[in-house]
């Protein structure tokens, strides 16, 4: 059970939350704009929510889970100093 656990950890380094942040504020943008199109080509505004819904959807299935490429720069911690309590 602990390698289930750590898989929904979410650990995912910085450059993962810069990657992740950007792909979903291009994609959300995107989705509307096609959206839009999408809605005024058939006058539905069921179609359009419809059509944002999935997109939405894919978008958080993809963005969501800490998938492996959202870790390829890992932090490295400098050591830990030791201190004059630990000395003693």
């Amino acid at each position: 059970m602990p390698s289930l656990q750590q898989y929904f950890e979410g650990k995912i380094d910085f450059e993962g939350q810069k990657l992740v942040e950007r792909i979903t504020h291009y994609a959300v943008i995107e989705l509307a704009i096609f959206c839009f199109f999408i809605g005024f080509l058939f006058q539905s505004i069921k179609v359009t929510f419809g059509i944002l819904s999935l997109g939405i959807t894919v978008i958080l299935v993809v963005v969501i889970p800490p998938w492996p490429m959202f870790n390829q720069h890992p932090v490295t911690w400098l050591p830990q100093k030791e201190t004059k309590e630990k000395q003693q």
